[in-house]
């Protein structure tokens, strides 16, 4: 019998140790290298199709289109039909922050949906608005971090105008 125990106990995987990164999902990083090829150009008023912009960003098309639509409802790009139409920046890359794209096609930048501490029995449980509090306190840091890049500054850091990133930034 203790043998039986001892194979179902063999098949749970072990816990995964934490990495330490947070993640941003494939939708938010494909919108933010959409959106820097946008600014990359040498003329960022004249629209890219997107099709060039599939192709210089090596994403998916299909997909990139229906990122680019939330982008615009967003107000971050406008559209141009037609021939030689396309896409540009509806605004300055100075005044487009990394936590404005990735909102607006994920949604608010948080850690989780877990509630607000001290409301609706959020507190009912032993300790849980502690927890709250410092998941409100991460997503707030994790936003503010973000907030300190403009596609402007990232166009300096590709074009060597700027230094990278540091880890501890």
């Amino acid at each position: 019998m203790a043998d039986v125990a001892d194979r179902r106990e063999s098949t749970v995987p072990p816990p995964t140790s934490y990495d330490g990164l947070v993640r941003v999902s494939t939708r938010g990083d494909y919108a933010c290298r959409a959106l820097l090829s946008l600014a990359l150009r040498e003329d960022p008023s004249s629209p890219t199709s997107v099709r060039d912009i599939a192709e210089r960003t090596a994403l998916p098309q299909p997909y990139l289109e229906q990122i680019l639509l939330a982008l615009k409802g967003a107000g971050i790009v406008r559209s141009k039909r037609g021939v030689g139409g396309g896409y540009v920046l509806a605004r300055d890359p100075g005044a487009i922050g990394l936590s404005e794209i990735l909102s607006a096609v994920d949604g608010p930048i948080t850690l989780g949906d877990f509630g607000e501490p001290h409301a609706d029995g959020a507190c009912d449980h032993e300790g849980q608005c502690v927890l709250l509090a410092i998941w409100q306190v991460a997503g707030e840091t994790m936003r503010s971090h973000l907030d300190g890049y403009t596609l402007a500054s990232i166009v300096d850091m590709a074009r060597g105008a700027a230094p990278w990133p540091a880890a501890n930034d």
